[in-house]
């Protein structure tokens, strides 16, 4: 699968799953790891092998940005790991992740994925995209959203 196609759909099911929860009465701490998980995968492939395959003079700043965009997401997520899905804090922190996740979709998609098909062709998207489908497959068979809690000291580096 081509690698912005990837990464579009994920955003969809990201937002589908946040405004389920956002929505949601109560919810329940399987509920919110589930979806603790798919943000985790979804930040770690994009540091991993999206943002580096596509580095070049005219994505760096987005790139750049992303990534401290992906800082303040892991924040708010290792916040919301350390609450009950009951505590009084825990639904409108996850409101404030929700709409932090709907803006960084959409500049992604507004402003770094257009630069991507003229730098990346077809077949080089595909590759990119069967590299991090394979990452993601890896990344759902354990709990990825405990490795953001050693990640909000700082951006992750742009490789």
């Amino acid at each position: 699968m081509d690698a912005i196609e990837l990464l579009e759909r994920h955003h969809r099911e990201l937002e589908q799953q946040f405004s389920s929860l956002k929505k949601a009465s109560s919810v329940s701490p399987e509920q919110f790891s589930t979806a603790a998980d798919l943000l985790a995968t979804h930040i770690t492939i994009e540091e991993q092998h999206f943002y580096p395959a596509v580095r070049a003079r005219r994505t760096e700043d987005i790139l750049l940005e992303s990534l401290e965009e992906h800082l303040s997401l892991k924040r708010v997520l290792a916040d919301l790991l350390a609450l009950e899905t009951t505590d009084e804090k825990f639904g409108p922190k996850l409101h404030v992740l929700a709409e932090q996740l709907e803006h960084h979709h959409k500049e992604e998609e507004e402003n770094l994925f257009p630069k991507v098909k003229k730098l990346l062709d077809d077949a080089g998207r595909e590759e990119l995209g069967q590299e991090m489908q394979g990452r993601m497959n890896e990344l759902r068979r354990s709990e990825p959203r405990k490795l953001v809690l050693d990640q909000t000291d700082a951006a992750a580096p742009l490789p």
